[in-house]
């Protein structure tokens, strides 16, 4: 690829491009020395452009989903959990974006490890922050990097690891995935893709407390977090696990911000 800084409006040509045939190739990521778990974590994403992303997703929510989904709480009785005198900061801005991109976005493009790495990961996500979740995800974090920290292709001991080693190679991120694994995979990696992104939308349905209307309409409720699954779900293949990692916390941090300027400014007895 050259060098010429890709346009905004590029990318979002290749974002519906990918809605309609989603695959794993990697745009707009100028390939420099080093392997592919270095581009997975250090690939060039420039916060004004992650910013950029996360302007689009707010005036998307506020415009469209966001009144849909306040209309379908109140025909469904349900109730944000959210505690506005006790905004959650880290929680939203650190630990939510790591450990939920770790379980639905991480192994879109390495599978193999997530055979390992989902049932950790997954625990942790339900455990909440808690000071042993909070340890053994930066571990698995530490881990996951390892391999970026060598100038070496992961592909350049391919010929001597053999057998088991060789498994325990791929398992680690350290070799790519057989042949016909491969394949395979990349037949019905779209179908990946999108069942992820309809869990993430779905887990969000536990920060609601909920009444007695038809749950048929629940789903509704989280169409944001499924837009906003959709193009971290792009964005993790295109620019690497980090970059769906940091517009995840700034697309957070935006609600988060409205909420307390709010409570900051409205009278005590008003709250």
């Amino acid at each position: 690829m050259n060098g010429k800084p890709v346009r905004f409006r590029d990318e979002l040509k290749d974002f519906f491009a990918f809605l309609r045939r989603p695959t794993l190739s990697r745009r707009h990521v100028i390939r420099r020395t080093g392997n592919a778990v270095q581009v997975d974590w250090f690939a060039a994403a420039t916060f004004k452009r992650l910013l950029c992303w996360a302007v689009c997703l707010w005036a998307i929510n506020m415009a469209l989903f966001g009144p849909l989904a306040a209309s379908v709480a109140g025909a469904t009785g349900a109730q944000h959990r959210l505690d506005i005198t006790n905004l959650p900061w880290l929680q939203a801005l650190i630990w939510a974006p790591i450990v939920e991109e770790l379980v639905f976005r991480y192994g879109l493009r390495r599978p193999l490890q997530f055979v390992w790495l989902g049932p950790i990961v997954v625990t942790c996500l339900f455990s909440g922050p808690v000071w042993y979740s909070i340890a053994l995800v930066a571990l698995l974090v530490l881990l996951l990097m390892q391999p970026a920290w060598s100038n070496a292709s992961l592909r350049a001991s391919a010929t001597t690891a053999t057998g088991w080693r060789l498994w325990m190679q791929r398992l680690s991120g350290k070799q790519p995935m057989p042949m016909k694994f491969a394949r395979w995979y990349v037949r019905y990696f779209g179908w990946v893709m999108y069942l992820a992104t309809i869990a993430f939308a779905c887990l969000h349905l536990y920060n609601f407390n909920f009444g007695n209307g038809p749950w048929l309409l629940l789903p509704l409720l989280v169409l944001p977090q499924l837009v906003t699954g959709l193009v971290l779900a792009w964005l993790r293949v295109r620019r690497g696990i980090a970059a769906s990692m940091a517009l995840h916390a700034i697309f957070n941090s935006g609600p988060l911000l409205l909420v307390w300027i709010i409570v900051s400014t409205l009278p005590e007895h008003m709250l």
